[in-house]
């Protein structure tokens, strides 16, 4: 890669390359119990609230004990109102706390609780993928694409994938808005375990504000090393 487009992909990675997963405490991996608290957590960052509290809800929930369908659809739904609470997903809490329960039904009786199923149904095609996914209440488009840009990381037959936020993203800290052009430029990075989810990760928090997009500019340009910080 150009050197200017390794330093500005080393800086968004040092800054922001915490997988949205990694931030809610879920140890992802391709197996049924972590890819569910994906789709949970896809599910509550998909509302018009703060991410910051999408993560914290979530966190709430799986420390509730509900880290599957079956927990999840057993609890009682005040008990979903409750953890959301905690987590001050408050705006959305009784509808969402609906959904989660329907969400788990679906999964349970569709797909038997696993969403490697659901891949197989759709044959490791994204865009299948991304409509099975949005037959999920509260998940829609967003919330598929939220879903797949984290799940590259254990499914690779979906990376890369950049969807039009993180794409913009891209743009504004001057790198190609080609999905194709930035998994190479996930893969080749040294420093912080690099990958397409990590960076694509980064590309959406720099997509929501010119503050971080102008940290990671100057940050590429100074000719510091990055920090590495895990």
């Amino acid at each position: 890669m150009a050197r200017t487009e390794k330093a500005v992909v080393d800086a968004l990675l040092d800054r922001h390359g915490q997988t949205y997963a990694e931030e809610a405490g879920i140890r992802l991996a391709d197996r049924p119990g972590p890819l569910y608290q994906l789709l949970v957590l896809a599910t509550l960052l998909s509302a018009r609230i703060s991410a910051d509290i999408a993560v914290a809800a979530a966190r709430e929930l799986f420390a509730a004990g509900y880290r599957t369908p079956k927990a999840m659809r057993e609890a009682g739904w005040q008990d979903r109102v409750d953890a959301l609470g905690r987590g001050h997903y408050r705006r959305y809490d009784e509808r969402t706390a609906t959904m989660l329960g329907d969400g788990a039904g679906l999964l349970a009786d569709r797909w038997h609780g696993d969403l490697r199923r659901l891949r197989e149904e759709a044959g490791g095609d994204p865009k299948r993928l991304a409509e099975l996914l949005a037959e999920f209440p509260g998940i829609g488009p967003a919330g598929a694409d939220i879903f797949l840009r984290e799940v590259q990381a254990v499914w690779p037959q979906v990376a890369p994938y950049f969807d039009k936020r993180a794409l913009d993203g891209a743009a504004k800290v001057g790198l190609p808005r080609r999905p194709a052009d930035l998994g190479r430029l996930a893969g080749r990075s040294g420093g912080r375990a690099a990958d397409p989810a990590r960076l694509s990760a980064a590309l959406i928090r720099v997509a929501r504000g010119t503050k971080a997009a102008a940290e990671v500019k100057a940050a590429a340009s100074s000719g510091k090393p990055p920090h590495n910080h895990k």
